[in-house]
């Protein structure tokens, strides 16, 4: 592909949110010249008010289901794309890079691969309100706008978050969140990437300093378990939240991210 040739970019949400929670970086991205597509994930193919009334499509939805859906868009474009994932976004674009997919992949404040070890309280707490019962395993479960404070806007204030609550939120599938938590007593969890994969393409893993939910010593170690001579760097955005694409000052981590990836695919 020529310099200046418009790449494809795929942006994968996380947990508790849709895709719709990138609609300012599609705006930004397509105004500079690139095509994008944010591909829901699988059973989540429905408006946001429908999924609020009946999240249990939902349940049961593992991390595998996730990727192989993704997986299968990827490989039907022309090119190979540019991966961009928040959250669980970022551990499924970690996946996919692992499996020889995309030209380039950006992590932004990724859930635990299998290998991370840390686990900070304030981790521990803005994963509670699925992984305190264990009858959720195989469920679908919302936030309250309390806990959506927390773990997801810590740095604004709770009319800020509020609004950014009834906007963005949505009950999502509680499965990922035992995947991950339990990915280091399983040989094949699904979490697991290859550190040494020495032909992956380039990613950057993104940290926010004020995460809750993925503090920065969590989304550091992931970076520093990779191995291999594929190109991987680390940014650290200091007191951004773990919702850092959708809360003020979004713009410079969005640039940041496709700039990157844009000199290194």
């Amino acid at each position: 592909m020529t310099e200046g040739t418009p790449r494809t970019i795929v942006l994968i949400h996380g947990l508790w949110l849709t895709s719709l929670s990138w609609q300012h970086w599609i705006t930004r991205y397509t105004e500079r010249g690139e095509t994008v597509i944010a591909p829901e994930w699988p059973r989540m193919n429905a408006d946001l008010e429908t999924l609020r009334r009946d999240p249990s499509v939902m349940n049961g939805l593992g991390l595998t289901e996730i990727v192989d859906s993704y997986d299968r868009k990827i490989r039907d474009l022309d090119t190979p794309p540019i991966l961009i994932g928040h959250s669980f976004g970022g551990t499924i674009v970690q996946l996919l890079l692992d499996r020889g997919l995309g030209a380039a992949g950006v992590a932004i404040d990724p859930a635990p691969i299998k290998g991370v070890l840390r686990l900070p309280l304030s981790a521990l707490r803005a994963s509670a309100p699925a992984l305190t019962n264990p009858l959720n395993r195989n469920k679908t479960v919302g936030l309250s706008k309390e806990q959506w404070h927390f773990a997801f806007t810590n740095t604004l204030s709770k009319a800020d978050s509020d609004a950014l609550y009834d906007e963005y939120h949505v009950p999502s599938t509680a499965r990922l969140l035992y995947q991950a938590a339990t990915a280091n007593f399983k040989p094949n969890a699904a979490t697991k990437v290859n550190f040494k994969n020495e032909t992956r393409a380039p990613l950057l893993i993104i940290a926010g300093g004020a995460d809750h939910t993925v503090p920065p010593a969590m989304t550091k170690e992931n970076y520093q378990r990779y191995k291999s001579n594929a190109v991987t760097d680390y940014y650290e955005f200091p007191g951004r939240p773990h919702f850092t694409g959708g809360v003020p000052g979004w713009e410079e981590v969005a640039d940041y991210a496709l700039d990157w990836a844009l000199k290194h695919s």
